[in-house]
């Protein structure tokens, strides 16, 4: 694998590029671990030594810890590559990637005090948040139980959502805290049939202290209002929720990608039983089957890339993002992941019933590929809905989160 990653001209590594060539190379160790990371329901830890020696855990640190400070197209585009050999390392590597990007948003202190002290710390996180939290003289006393925690058996840090009301029960605030791993400890709780090697445990806190400098604002990020500092790093201007959905989608592009090489690949290799085509490739069907699956996955990668690209733009203006857009690319995450797994039933009919066989890669894609599209923040319905009420000028009373 070293030789592999040395194949890449150091000069290449800074840009994007050179990136998305470093998450390939990983891709025969990342399939040789499938197998394992899956049964131990946990990527395996020569996956996560493989991405930080190839910085794919700085993709999204500041560049002023020695991070990459990438565009979320790129994130999309490495999070992809490595979901091609598994999607669950894959969904880890996003996950705290973006987690990396939340505490860009913070002010200088907190970023110091995690990526200051260590530019390799990894960061979970989980939005859900928990009512048990009482205010002290700086910040507040939190506690609480968050699944799922994506990333968090790897993790130096965590960021959970918190809820804080007065002594008289009345909603004072939301915030995103930003906890050490020596203060929470993680409870084994993720028995899933897809995602498994994700490891998305439980976070668990008791009476951990959260200074301010360390909170930050829910309602104020959602309008695009962060406390960091460094007002002129453009990578950290982009919309806080269409950023947070986005990242959810790069995985379905790669297992789209590998379900659709496997089934081709496979193909002159096996016949249509109880038919005359000793060749699946013989038959018209299944070549329209092919190209259906095809075009539905260059329809997801359509709108991911088109939506990155809106973020990415707006960010480097220095320009918020529109309502309208921030609906629409919630939307588009939700189209995604429809394609994506409507292409999968199709090349999983048309590969035939071998693909469940436990030794078929392809039946760990279809499950992955379904469990991960179940996200509540890529829910194709609730996409829709918001940004039909956008499109209409309707009030939107579904979610905040746009």
């Amino acid at each position: 694998m070293t030789a592999q990653l040395e194949t890449v001209p150091r000069e290449a590594l800074i840009t994007d590029r050179g990136l998305i060539d470093r998450a390939r190379a990983l891709g025969p160790l990342l399939a040789t671990n499938a197998l394992a990371s899956e049964h131990d329901r946990r990527a395996h830890q020569d996956n996560i030594d493989a991405i930080r020696k190839a910085g794919l855990f700085r993709l999204m640190v500041p560049k002023r810890f020695g991070g990459h400070q990438a565009s979320i197209r790129t994130h999309l585009e490495v999070t992809a590559a490595l979901a091609e050999s598994c999607a669950g390392t894959a969904w880890v590597a996003a996950l705290t990637n973006v987690c990396a990007w939340f505490v860009g948003l913070y002010p200088r202190q907190a970023q110091e005090e995690v990526f200051g002290a260590n530019p390799d710390a990894r960061v979970a996180g989980v939005f859900t948040p928990s009512n048990n939290s009482q205010r002290r003289d700086g910040g507040l006393i939190v506690s609480g139980k968050w699944f799922w925690s994506s990333g968090s058996l790897h993790a130096d840090w965590v960021t959970v959502g918190v809820m804080e009301h007065d002594q008289n029960g009345a909603y004072v605030g939301q915030y995103l805290a930003l906890l050490p791993r020596s203060e929470i400890t993680i409870e084994d709780t993720w028995f899933t049939v897809g995602m498994r090697a994700s490891g998305s445990n439980c976070v668990v806190a008791k009476d951990v202290f959260v200074p301010n400098h360390r909170l930050l604002d829910i309602p104020a990020a959602l309008n695009g209002d962060y406390p960091t500092e460094f007002k002129d790093e453009p990578e950290y201007r982009g919309p806080f929720m269409p950023v947070a959905a986005l990242v959810l989608v790069g995985a379905q592009l790669g297992i789209g990608r590998a379900a659709l090489k496997y089934v081709v690949e496979k193909a002159p290799q096996r016949n249509i039983a109880y038919t005359t085509f000793e060749k699946q490739t013989s038959s018209v069907m299944f070549q329209a089957h092919i190209a259906e699956a095809a075009l539905k996955i260059d329809t997801a990668h359509l709108h991911a890339f088109r939506a990155a690209a809106d973020i990415d733009d707006a960010a480097q203006r220095g320009e918020k993002l529109d309502y309208l857009t921030r609906a629409r690319v919630r939307a588009d995450a939700g189209v995604v992941v429809t394609c994506i797994t409507d292409a999968i039933n199709i090349l999983v009919s048309a590969h035939g019933a071998g693909t469940f066989a436990e030794s078929s890669p392809l039946q760990r894609m279809w499950r992955d590929s379904n469990t991960a599209a179940r996200h509540a923040i890529v829910l194709p319905s609730v996409g829709i809905e918001v940004y039909g009420k956008a499109l209409l000028g309707v009030e939107n009373t579904v979610t905040p989160l746009v």
